[in-house]
């Protein structure tokens, strides 16, 4: 069993990339190698709103708290910024669409 994480981009021409367990994706995700924007890395702007599929620990209060403001009906929504990952897992990029719903990219 490999000790690398799988982070794949489904629905994208991005290729899969492979991290350590517990890696920042605010630190190794670019424009280059995934269709996930970030802007401040932090958790507040919202900017890194992703859909994740895979096991990956639960959103901490503060990451919980701007989700249900972003995306309040949007069950595997996270903060591409926040998360923690320790498994593969699948990211789409979620954006927000006129009628203020959130539409997988």
């Amino acid at each position: 069993m490999s000790d690398l994480c799988i982070i794949s981009f489904p629905g994208s021409d991005y290729p899969p990339i492979n991290l350590q367990p517990h890696q920042n994706l605010s630190e190794y995700l670019t424009i280059k190698n995934s269709p996930v924007l970030f802007g401040c890395r932090t958790g507040i702007c919202g900017t890194c709103l992703v859909e994740v599929i895979g096991d990956i620990p639960a959103a901490k209060a503060d990451e919980k708290e701007m989700l249900d403001t972003l995306a309040p009906n949007v069950e595997n929504a996270r903060l591409a910024c926040q998360i923690d990952v320790t498994a593969n897992v699948e990211i789409r990029r979620l954006e927000n669409s006129k009628d203020n719903s959130y539409n997988k990219v």
